[in-house]
């Protein structure tokens, strides 16, 4: 069971984490979500726990939080308060290291704990609004082509404005023309020192280059890169130390050294002083440093912006227009306008508008951009459609049954937006690192400077300052925590093109080690559109047709596939419905009703136990040769007496053998578990070559079946798509959901196949596959670079070799760490599932 309470005395993420450790603690309670913004609990439990004890369990570490019902007036409060828009021009950012989890902020800026800067969130809006506007007059605005009302001139089109990360990015490469145009004249004349008989010199001395140099730093400095400095004081203030942390020491030594060089000189050992007395100046190292630094955030904007790419392409699905059919007349109006129950025109080759039905003509649609299924469906009256599908090259009608937020288009992309901001379990590993990163690299630069001074060559004291700031710029702990989100967030837009959709990093994870694999029979291995083939009679005083009558007056309350398959055979014999009172769904056996006074059950052999109606083996008998073919036999009841029965066929998807194969050849165990009985469970599994199967399986024993398989330490995916198997679907390690079932089964998986047959695992762990080995890359790189950059930086080469590092290459390397981490992710764009 799960309920949701009142969380008060909560005021930072770390307050979240720990009232979800303490409750999650508590004895009964299986998962704990705290939401900060809502002040929300929402707890999972095996039974009914009271809340005085959730309540003595926070007071035991304190009276600062507090636990309360949530009630009637907070849900209608929450349900009334309007939800935050998101994405291009709300305001809406988060940290793409994801530092404090699923926080946002409400403006640009950088992360408080790792100094990123903040990525907006993107428009999850399928439709954007051109708008037109008077060149001569901008106060004029319309949502149409036409002319000002004012001057008569023609309206032209308004720019859209840009997003947060565009502005970022041109703000960005302002400041990295401005920082190289005053670092290149600094390198130039700190270069020239290397000449002999350095021209400069003789137009002015050294310590007057100097000034030169110093002048030219102050725009790089308190300007281009000042944003630096102020990340660095930031984390330094909060102890939340980061790879700013380190650049802003590095560079601003080097700087500071630098003008109390040239102010003080004296203050100096002669180490420092140049044969003219003037103390050598750092300033090309630290401008250098500081743009290269800047290039880097400058090339990382460009290709983060690449990642989320996936939506981008999914948001272009949808087209801005469509038209209405209103009194027989077309009349083209925006998608926003669009309601449920519109009757829409799609011509051939436009892209359709919203979710609906088709109600006049017959096409063939690409549904490609959705199930990543090159071959065109075809369709015809009564056939759903999907929002940014394209039709072929047959016009026809549809009746809009989903619009705006709830079309698949929408759904589909708000899943994908969620997903890419999901933690990894793998990221905790590279959190650990990154918490005692910085300060043991600061320890290693005090412990370079230290052993260059005491035991370095003359001038031990220039080499012992410029390998101290090496280590600091060469240190790169942003490239580990990028390394597992960046993969993420590219591999979940990769698997929504092709129909898997993820809804969280976590499924990714955990799908790369499954090792068994459960799936259900009706709708999963099966097409799920059943179709009766038969109706029998086991009582001379009842006619086929009165079966029927009776089969189809219960199904009319079920949302059971089985059950509209019967009520569609009986509209099609023109079946009377009867009026049904108490109707009740057993799940995993049947349906129950009263009509005309009697108790009327229908469905398997454990739904006519309950019932207390027997099957003679007579009756057995005569359905035993339809199981043997497969087929599904549901029996019909009235007050406890077995009167006759109903076969359904539902045809074996063409996909689904090929599928278990490939799974199998991956070393993955498929076992099948249905509701049905022995013979039909036993005629699929030997078409589809399963060994592993069980029939007559309720939801309890499915949810046994997993918890049995993960006591003896299997991973277990579980595939279905009814409400019988949402408590399986829950209870494994990952959930698979076919697109085609019902929601409450999508709402408990952790992977949905929107086009929802078997096929759809194996691109599933294919993509699993390739995001965790690209995560593991990333890591292996970001670990392995640090781990020879540090100890090369501070001078391990040279006794031998000879070989130092400069600074400056120092932060070129630094810079393009996290680039090459990025770049890498963006591989999994083109991967083949």
């Amino acid at each position: 069971m799960k309920h949701s309470f009142i969380i008060v005395g909560m005021t930072c993420d770390g307050c979240r984490n720990h009232v979800e450790d303490i409750l999650s603690k508590v004895e009964g309670v299986s998962q704990v979500i705290v939401d900060l913004e809502k002040a929300e609990a929402t707890i999972e439990m095996k039974r009914h726990i009271p809340i005085e004890i959730m309540q003595e369990a926070l007071r035991k570490h304190g009276d600062r939080y507090g636990i309360h019902k949530m009630t009637e007036q907070r849900l209608h409060i929450e349900s009334m308060r309007p939800k935050k828009p998101l994405g291009k021009g709300t305001g809406i950012f988060y940290c793409p290291m994801h530092c404090e989890g699923d926080k946002t902020y409400d403006k640009a800026g950088d992360c408080p704990v790792c100094g990123m800067d903040l990525v907006e969130e993107q428009n999850l809006s399928t439709s954007s609004v051109q708008q037109w506007t008077c060149p001569m007059h901008p106060e004029i605005v319309k949502d149409e082509a036409g002319s000002c009302p004012i001057c008569g001139m023609d309206l032209v089109p308004m720019q859209q404005n840009l997003s947060a990360e565009e502005k970022n990015y041109k703000k960005l490469l302002k400041k990295f023309w401005i920082a190289t145009a005053f670092t290149l004249p600094i390198f130039i004349i700190a270069m020239s020192e290397m000449i002999n008989n350095n021209p400069l010199y003789d137009i002015m001395q050294q310590k007057n280059w100097n000034w030169i140099q110093f002048g030219l730093s102050i725009p790089v400095v308190f300007y281009a890169t000042w944003m630096f400095f102020e990340r660095a004081y930031k984390s330094i203030k909060t102890w939340n130390l980061n790879m700013f942390t380190l650049i802003g020491i590095g560079a601003g030594v080097a700087w500071l050294f630098s003008v109390v060089g040239m102010l003080i000189p004296d203050v100096f050992p002669d180490q420092f002083k140049t044969d003219s007395g003037a103390v050598h100046v750092y300033f090309e190292a630290a401008t250098v440093i500081l743009t290269l630094v800047l290039l880097g955030q400058l090339l990382e904007a460009k290709a983060h912006s690449k990642t989320n790419s996936a939506i981008k392409e999914l948001l272009k699905l949808a087209p801005n227009n469509a038209l209405k059919i209103i009194d027989g007349d077309e009349i083209e109006v925006r998608i926003d306008d669009i309601k449920l129950d519109d009757i829409l025109k799609v011509k051939p080759g436009d892209k359709i508008p919203v979710d609906g039905v088709i109600t006049e003509g017959i096409t063939s649609i690409d549904e490609s951009m959705i199930t990543g299924e090159p071959i065109p469906v075809n369709k015809s009256i009564g056939d759903n459609v999907s929002s940014g599908t394209i039709n072929g090259n047959q016009a026809f009608l549809m009746k809009a049954e989903k619009v705006g937020s709830d079309t698949l288009l929408s759904q589909i992309i708000q899943m994908v937006n969620d997903a890419s901001r999901s933690r990894a379990p793998i990221q905790n590993l590279a959190d650990k690192v990154s918490g005692y990163f910085v300060p043991i690299v600061v320890i290693i630069a005090v412990i370079t400077f230290i052993i260059w001074s005491i035991w370095g060559p003359e001038p031990a004291y220039v080499y012992a300052l410029v390998n101290a700031i090496a280590v600091l710029i060469i240190a790169c702990p942003c490239a580990l925590g990028l390394a597992t989100p960046m993969s993420v967030m590219v591999g979940v837009g990769r698997g929504a093109q092709n129909g898997v959709l993820i809804k969280n990093a976590e499924a990714l994870e955990k799908m790369n080690k499954v090792d068994t694999l459960i799936i259900d029979k009706t709708g999963t291995i099966t097409e799920g559109r059943p179709t009766v083939e038969n109706v029998g009679v086991f009582n001379d005083g009842l006619s086929e047709n009165e079966i029927l009558q009776y089969i189809v007056s219960l199904n009319t309350n079920s949302e059971h596939p089985l059950a509209e398959a019967t009520i569609k055979y009986g509209k099609e014999r023109n079946a009377e419905i009867l009026k049904s009172e108490d109707f009740r769904a057993v799940t995993g056996k049947g349906v129950e009703a009263r009509i005309d006074g009697k108790q009327i059950s229908l469905g398997n052999p454990q739904m006519m136990e309950y019932a207390k109606a027997d099957i003679t083996s007579e009756m057995k008998d005569e359905v035993k040769s339809y199981q043997q073919q497969a087929k599904t036999v549901s029996y019909l009841a009235i007050d406890k007496t077995v009167v006759g029965y109903v076969v359904i066929g539902d045809k074996i998807k063409e996909t689904s053998a090929k599928a278990i194969k490939s799974l199998q050849d991956k070393g993955i165990d498929v076992i099948m578990l249905t509701g049905d009985n022995e013979d039909t469970a036993q005629a699929v599994a030997s078409e589809l070559k399963l060994t592993d199967f069980k029939a007559s399986m309720l939801p309890e024993d499915k949810l046994k079946e997993v918890e049995s398989l993960q006591q003896n330490a299997k991973v277990v995916a579980m595939a279905g798509d009814g409400i019988n198997d949402a408590p399986a679907l829950a209870k494994s390690d990952v959930g698979i959901a076919m697109g085609t079932g019902t929601d409450v089964a999508i709402e408990s998986a952790m992977i949905t196949l929107v086009k929802g047959d078997l096929q759809g695992i194996v691109k599933a762990r294919i993509l699993s596959d390739y995001v965790m080995k690209n995560i593991k890359q990333n890591l292996f790189f970001a670990l392995i670079y640090n781990t020879l950059g540090v100890p090369i930086a501070a001078g391990v080469l040279f006794p031998i070799f000879g070989i130092l590092l400069s600074p400056m290459i120092a932060a070129l390397a630094m810079s393009f760490s996290s680039v090459s981490v990025i770049v890498n992710a963006l591989r999994l764009r083109n991967i083949k599932i």
